[in-house]
């Protein structure tokens, strides 16, 4: 039988997710590195990585083996020489879910060995894209470049609540679980 506790968690886990789907599906991606192949040796990221776009706010999913292989975000050293010195972030769970936070080059690795044998990635994550600015000059336009401009706004907002969401069913989930 479940606490009263157990019920308030998972009455709020629930709000929470239902909040999330109401966000507009163009805010925020969660990229599952290797798709339905996951963290493995042997694979080639460099391809998947190529067909990915990654904007701020997104993530990147690892999903493996735990206890067997792992994720660190590294430099480009460590990433071209399979070396976890001076690494950024790691991550251990299985299924790790990290926020995409700043744009630029970023680099993973399984530090568990399995580097050498293909399990590392780069990324490219880019800012989003400004809102179009509106023409000083054109006026009849400017009821369009508002709504452009508007709809960046919103997009920007829910990228940035999607965000925040999914870092609290995260939290709760890791909670619940661990």
């Amino acid at each position: 039988m479940l606490s009263n506790l157990s019920h308030s968690l998972i009455y709020f886990l629930l709000v929470v997710v239902g909040a999330a789907f109401l966000v507009s599906p163009a805010t925020a991606t969660d990229h599952i590195v290797g798709a339905n192949k996951g963290w493995n040796p042997g694979m080639n990221y460099t391809d998947w990585a190529n067909n990915q776009t990654f904007f701020v706010g997104d993530f990147i999913s690892f999903r493996y083996k735990k206890f067997e292989y792992n994720v660190f975000e590294v430099n480009k050293t460590g990433y071209e020489n399979c070396t976890i010195e001076g690494a950024t972030g790691n991550w251990s769970k299985g299924k790790d879910f990290i926020p995409l936070e700043k744009p630029g080059k970023h680099y993973f690795i399984c530090g568990t060995g399995g580097c050498n044998s293909g399990m590392k990635v780069s990324i490219v994550v880019h800012s989003l894209p400004p809102p179009p600015s509106a023409s000083i000059t054109a006026t009849k336009h400017s009821s369009e470049s508002s709504k452009h401009v508007s709809d960046a706004a919103e997009v920007a907002s829910g990228r940035l609540l999607l965000l925040v969401l999914r870092g609290l069913v995260v939290g709760l989930v890791s909670s619940i679980w661990m």
